[in-house]
Formats: structure tokens, C-alpha cells, sequence
């Protein structure tokens, strides 16, 4: 004969008692949900991780030091079970039968009142998965299934297109730094969901290629300026989708927020009374150089790092960077979009009491399937860029970092 279905349910445990035995692994992984759900959490148990420990040091629960006791469970509304004492177990388990508690037992869901379903959640949906054969005592099997649907949903393709939840707007979405998978789980929903792309060139490329067909793709740099200024015609496109009730995405490469004018294209919008959605993305300052094998720091050799944009050579009037400082500085400094002024810039670095033979790497398209790094000294780097023929976009390291880790120049 055939199992019953367990029957699906929502618990709704704001300001209910919670009792929770064991304080180990299981708890560890139980309580942050059910903390998370409001409820008032009594932990029973000698000892418990770390993790767990701190929780109640946080005063997220209330944790009394000692084993399970008949009685614990007599006004609880939920139990969830998890000692390393079978007897124990089986003893709190008949407990919360007798004050009809629903009960959670981690060492034998048979003789437990109550399953915990695998979870996930998108966008404000919870999805929790139950299996009714054989394979639901199988974690692994209903984890895949939890992982199918969330991804799904996150990514849009689980949602048919009228259906989807549109944003209403601009959303800036930082793309990471061109690994199309190190773009946020909410920045490709939001691709998924949109009607109009306008993308940088540094964006993660092979995501465009993902939209359906009915995406108008607008290249930024192909915006026609007019009698407008690059950005004041990349602000006027966005708004003049927006205002045809189009939901619009901004992609931008790294983070919006992060030398990417972000926030030009953000005043702009509010000034026009569109709502705008900002994503933060991975920046490639941090992105690139891990990728590269280079801890921007590491202990005993780098307490700091400072990024700084390169586009403007030290000695033109209209930079803002305190290149002495940053010469006395003994962190690592990580310079963006400086590959054409490098060799001025290490010149000026030198000049102000940087030592000449400071390790410098270049990454070239990092994260990306071309990416490749080469290294200098800050006596050689001018040089250097010229002779291996590097070209933007590339992430510049200078510091001890750079030979911590290993080395994979092309």
C-alpha cells in the first residue's frame, strides 16, 4: 500500500515558542529560517556550534545548557528535533504527540509529525518541495528539484513573459566584469524581464545573446550624440523608453557606482520622475585581480588598497588624484582604465618615492575566456605595455600582492 502525501503547509510562527534540540549542524542550518519567521526560539542542548553560540549571544534565541527534560515541549508550537541521544529523541518525539506539537526529527523523519521541505526563495515566493515516493528521504533529490525551480523563476524562464512581474522604470545593473556568470542572481531576472537593453561595451557580452528576440539591444556607444554629449544622450534614451512604458535595463560593466556614472544616469531619471532600480554589480577592481591569482590583500603584506581611475594622466589640470600620496602609500593600489597613462603614471609614482622595482601586473579582459596577465616593475611597465601590445580593458595591480600568488601571465 501506497504512502499518504505528506499534506503541505505554511507555519506562521511570529511570537509562537519554538523548541529546538540539539544545538549542532542541524540547528545550525533550521535556525536562521526560523528566526527569520519571528518565532520565539527556546534552544535545549549542553553544547552547540559556534555559529549556533552566537546566535544566542546576539540574543536571537534563548539557549539553556543542558540536556533535553519531559516538559520542554509542553507549550511549544513547533519542535524540531536533532540530539545526538536516540533515546532522548524518541522520548521529546512522544512529548510533542501528546501536546499535539508538530515535531521535526532529524534522526528518523518516520516517526517525526512534520517534514522539512527543501526551500528557496525569488522575488518575495518561497518555494518549498515535498517528493511523495521513495526518493523524498532523499535530501539530495528534493534539493535539486528547490534548485530547478528558484533558478528558474530568478532567471525568468520558469515564468511565462506575460506574467512576469515588470519593473517599472530603469534599472542600472552592474554586469560584473565580463564573466557573464558573475553577474548578480537579480541582475539577470531583471534582464530576463526587459524590454529595452541599453549595454556598455565592457557588459558581460554574452548575456545580450541570451534575450528573446523581441529585446531591442541599443549599444551606448552607438547612442547618436547630436548636439548632446555622450552621456546626456545615453540619460535621454533611457528616459525616452521609460516614458513609453517600457521596462528599461542599463547594463554597465563592474559595479554602476564604481567609475561608471551611475549616478549622473540616476539624478537624470529622478529629475524626469522615472523610477530607477540600482543593482550593484561585482567590480572588476576586487574581480579581476583574484581572477588573475592576486589578493588585492594579504596578511603581512597588504593592510589597504585604493582604486583609482587612470582615464586622466597626473599631470593634467583636470585630475583629482593625489598622486604623491598615493606614492607614500604601502598598499596596494589597483588602477582602472589607465593603460594608455600608465607609463606617466609610474613615472610619477617613481618620482614621488615609490621604489622603481615595485611589482606591477596588467589584466587584460579579465574573468573573460581572453583574459591574460603580464607583469612589470613600476621601472618597466611603459615599456612593457607597448611591447606585449596590452590594450583596454585592463585592471593594473601595483604592489607586493602582485607575487603572492601564482603566476599565470600569457
Amino acid at each position: 500500500m501506497a504512502e499518504n502525501p505528506a499534506y503541505p503547509v505554511g507555519l506562521r510562527l511570529t511570537g509562537r515558542k519554538v523548541v529546538v534540540l540539539g544545538g549542532g549542524q542541524v540547528a545550525q542550518r533550521r535556525l536562521p529560517a526560523l528566526i527569520a519567521a519571528g518565532a520565539d526560539i527556546l534552544l535545549v542542548s549542553p553544547e552547540a556550534t559556534p555559529s549556533v553560540e552566537a546566535m544566542a549571544d546576539a540574543g536571537e534565541i534563548t539557549w539553556e545548557r543542558r540536556p533535553y527534560a519531559t516538559g520542554d515541549l509542553a507549550d511549544a508550537w513547533y519542535a524540531l528535533i536533532a540530539t545526538s541521544d536516540t533515546e532522548a529523541n524518541t522520548a521529546a518525539s512522544a512529548e510533542a504527540e501528546t501536546h499535539r506539537v508538530w515535531c521535526v526529527r532529524s534522526d528518523d523523519a518516520d516517526q517525526a509529525t512534520a517534514w522539512t521541505p527543501a526551500t528557496g526563495h525569488s522575488e518575495g515566493v518561497t518555494v518549498a518541495v515535498l517528493t511523495t515516493d521513495a526518493r523524498g528521504r532523499d535530501p539530495r533529490h528534493t534539493a535539486a528539484i528547490r534548485d530547478a525551480v528558484v533558478e528558474g523563476l530568478r532567471d525568468g524562464t520558469l515564468v511565462a513573459p506575460h506574467h512576469r512581474t515588470r519593473i517599472a522604470g530603469v534599472a542600472l545593473v552592474g554586469g560584473g566584469p565580463g564573466d557573464p556568470d558573475l553577474i548578480t542572481v537579480r541582475g539577470r531576472r531583471l534582464l530576463a524581464e526587459a524590454d529595452v537593453v541599453i549595454a556598455d561595451r565592457l557588459g558581460p557580452r554574452d548575456l545580450l545573446a541570451e534575450l528573446p528576440p523581441h529585446v531591442e539591444v541599443i549599444d551606448a556607444a552607438k547612442i547618436p550624440y547630436g548636439r548632446f554629449m555622450a552621456q546626456e544622450a545615453i540619460n535621454n534614451a533611457l528616459i525616452e523608453h521609460a516614458k513609453q512604458g517600457k521596462s528599461v535595463v542599463r547594463l554597465k560593466g563592474g559595479d554602476p557606482y564604481v567609475f561608471g556614472r551611475g549616478m549622473e544616469e540616476l539624478h537624470a531619471l529622478a529629475e524626469a520622475g522615472i523610477p530607477c532600480t540600482v543593482v550593484p554589480g561585482i567590480s572588476s577592481s576586487i574581480s579581476v585581480p583574484g581572477a588573475a591569482g592576486i589578493p588585492v590583500t594579504h596578511r603581512g603584506v597588504a593592510h589597504e588598497f585604493t582604486v583609482v581611475s587612470g582615464h586622466v594622466a597626473p599631470d593634467d589640470e583636470r585630475s583629482l588624484v593625489d598622486w604623491p600620496s598615493l606614492a607614500k602609500l604601502t598598499g596596494t593600489l589597483v588602477i582602472l582604465m589607465g593603460v594608455d597613462k600608465i607609463g606617466k603614471i609610474a613615472e610619477t609614482l617613481v618620482a614621488h618615492g615609490k621604489p622603481a622595482d615595485t611589482p606591477v601586473a596588467l589584466v587584460q579582459e579579465g574573468t573573460t575566456a581572453a583574459q591574460r596577465r603580464v607583469d612589470a616593475t613600476l621601472a618597466t611597465v611603459g615599456e612593457t605595455v607597448v611591447r606585449e601590445d596590452v590594450k583596454p580593458p585592463a585592471v593594473i595591480v601595483i604592489g607586493a600582492v602582485v607575487g603572492v600568488g601564482p603566476q599565470t601571465s600569457a
